[in-house]
């Protein structure tokens, strides 16, 4: 998905722009940058983090580096950040999110006589669409939010001038965007994990749409929010950290609710409880907590050298990097019944190989209970579970084994506890080889979040959606 950092400040802020770049490592995997604005100008640096860590990559860097407001990004797609040179002034750009018709952006500039720098692959870059987009307009106000009215799918920015910095939300609010302050400094985030340990007190949450310029006296808004809000719902799931918030909401409190949801809806009898590292983790201590047994780590997880397992492209290296960071531990297992909490079940590949070497090293029962609901429908919206096809979605798959390619209706698969839903349920339990398996209701995952559902964003399991 990747994330973002912005800060301006009284004294030099390269310090906190690395720190606060780096503490959205988890969300990106393809490049990190930073930019500057210093007495020099604009001074903008990019590395590839795909084999190593964002802190080896610009150790070196930022020795060099100075200046009072600069922007981080850690990029799952492009080259990031952007430096733009346009009538009006010069900037540096940042952006997370997906542009859904970005081919037709492209094309309604093409007929202008506007032309894109081609990425690898004959990409435009979504950053570089944006940029041209905002500089359709007579002022950043306008440009930004002529560029987000514009976007199908989602996208929030930085944009770094020499007088400050704009931070904007996408209009549906899908991705977070937080807004805080510590003497002589205003920063601007996607993680709200970033601002503890470097002394930021949060003070704003952007609101859908909203946008405000940042400077190191503080905020001012040059966009109301709009009202209607659809943050993605799987940021509590499975991609925001643990110690982060959105909507004053916290993700480590949200998966333990989660947990203990599940143990509520279907109690069974085990010896303990696990979680998959990392995040089915605080899923699974809310589920030990609400069913009084015991939560143990059956397999741990070796981190300094493998990589997050969605990281790399091919589905080959997926599946090594997830079994060889996963070591299980036998003497815990063999001989043990006992349940262990997902975050979700997407494609369910590697999934099926972990299951099997438990059962390998001795377990007697193997049972799951996923956080959240079948992923029926794939996102359209942040591009979480990126897939050549549908077809590659556990519950999809299941589904066109019921029905075949073209099912009459997926609606009555996203609600639980139909005909329907019960057999693709069960040929997901089959296909993993589970003694049990029961997903997250949705009506409980809502409830866990603590935000109404119409203010969430649950595409990927029923299929809603708000109309543009």
């Amino acid at each position: 998905m990747g994330g973002f950092f912005g800060i301006a400040s009284k004294e030099d802020c390269i310090g906190d722009l690395f720190y606060g770049t780096d503490y959205h490592s988890h969300l990106g995997t393809k490049r990190g940058g930073l930019a500057v604005c210093g007495p020099g100008g604009f001074v903008r640096v990019i590395h590839s983090i795909e084999n190593d860590q964002f802190r080896s990559k610009f150790d070196d860097d930022i020795a060099g580096m100075s200046g009072r407001t600069g922007i981080g990004v850690i990029s799952d797609t492009d080259d990031q950040p952007l430096l733009i040179r346009s009538h009006l002034g010069n900037y540096a750009i940042v952006t997370v999110g997906v542009i859904k018709n970005k081919e037709e952006l492209a094309k309604r500039a093409f007929e202008t006589r506007l032309h894109f720098s081609e990425m690898s692959g004959g990409e435009i870059s979504p950053t570089e669409l944006i940029a041209t987009l905002i500089n359709q307009e007579g002022t950043f106000e306008a440009g930004i939010a002529s560029a987000l009215d514009a976007i199908q799918g989602s996208c929030s920015l930085l944009l770094l001038t020499e007088r400050g910095i704009y931070a904007a939300r996408d209009k549906w609010g899908r991705t977070p965007v937080v807004v805080a302050r510590k003497d002589g400094s205003t920063a601007v985030t996607l993680e709200t994990c970033a601002f503890p340990n470097l002394g930021f007190r949060t003070e704003k949450y952007l609101g859908p749409g909203e946008v405000v310029f940042l400077t190191a006296e503080g905020y001012e808004q040059k966009t109301p929010p709009r009202d209607r809000l659809q943050i993605c719902a799987f940021l509590w799931v499975y991609y925001g950290y643990p110690a982060s918030g959105y909507e004053g909401i916290n993700v480590e409190w949200a998966r333990n609710r989660c947990g203990a949801f599940l143990a509520r809806r279907n109690p069974i009898a085990i010896d303990f409880v696990a979680g998959i590292p990392d995040s089915g983790i605080g899923h699974g201590l809310g589920y030990a907590a609400e069913a009084r047994v015991p939560f143990k780590r059956p397999f741990v997880k070796y981190s300094p050298t493998w990589a997050r397992s969605f990281m790399p492209q091919s589905q080959i290296l997926r599946d090594l990097v997830a079994r060889m960071k996963l070591i299980p531990i036998q003497e815990l297992i063999e001989g043990k019944k006992f349940l262990f909490c997902e975050d979700s079940i997407v494609r369910g590949t590697q999934l099926k190989d972990t299951i099997q070497r438990l059962y390998d090293v001795g377990a007697l029962e193997v049972h799951m209970r996923p956080a959240c609901p079948p992923l029926v429908y794939a996102c359209k919206f942040l591009n979480f579970s990126i897939s050549r096809s549908e077809f590659d979605l556990a519950a999809r798959r299941a589904i066109r084994e019921l029905e075949g390619d073209h099912p009459s209706d997926l609606r009555p698969y996203a609600v639980n506890a139909t005909e329907q839903y019960n057999a693709m349920e069960e040929k997901i339990r089959r296909r993993l080889n589970l003694t049990t398996l029961k997903y997250q209701r949705l009506e409980d995952l809502v409830e866990a979040i603590s935000l109404p559902k119409e203010r969430l964003c649950t595409y990927c399991w029923d299929g809603s959606e708000p109309a543009e």
